[in-house]
């Protein structure tokens, strides 16, 4: 059984990346919810497969022996409705960014980038943009101690 799981969480991880890497905006939403219901399988499987036996502790006994783990049930739960809340937010956003853009095609969304020349965002020019690094300011100030003593 957890093979046939296995499988199946792997077939879907497998869909939900292809779709999210394709062209199209909307595949790339439907691959991420697909994405998200195999994070929901591997929860699942994260859970004893085998036990019909609900989670309740038998009066005397301290522990679960044979029954099913709530906590894989109550994450996966709670994993539908943000996942489902994330899929919505997702297609509006698609939406609306194709009636701006006039197309669905990731690769013409990128046109919409601002041009290396635009004052606004100055492109990255290297060097420039880099931080300094504090090791060197602190070899620098090792070796003029050094030099004093």
């Amino acid at each position: 059984m957890i093979w046939l799981l296995a499988l199946t969480i792997w077939l879907t991880v497998s869909a939900g990346i292809y779709l999210a890497l394709s062209r199209d905006v909307f595949r790339c939403v439907f691959g991420l919810g697909i994405l998200g219901s195999a994070v929901i399988l591997a929860l699942f499987a994260s859970g004893r497969l085998g036990s019909v036996q609900p989670a309740v502790i038998p009066l005397g006994e301290t522990v679960l022996r044979d029954a099913a783990n709530s906590l894989p049930q109550a994450l996966a739960l709670t994993a539908i409705v943000i996942g489902f809340a994330l899929i919505c937010f997702s297609l509006v956003l698609a939406l609306r960014l194709i009636q701006r853009a006039d197309t669905d095609d990731t690769q013409a969304l990128r046109m919409s980038e601002p041009l290396p020349t635009d004052p606004v965002k100055p492109p990255y020019n290297g060097a420039e943009h880099e931080p300094a690094l504090p090791a060197a300011s602190h070899a620098s100030t090792t070796s003029s101690r050094e030099a004093t003593a």
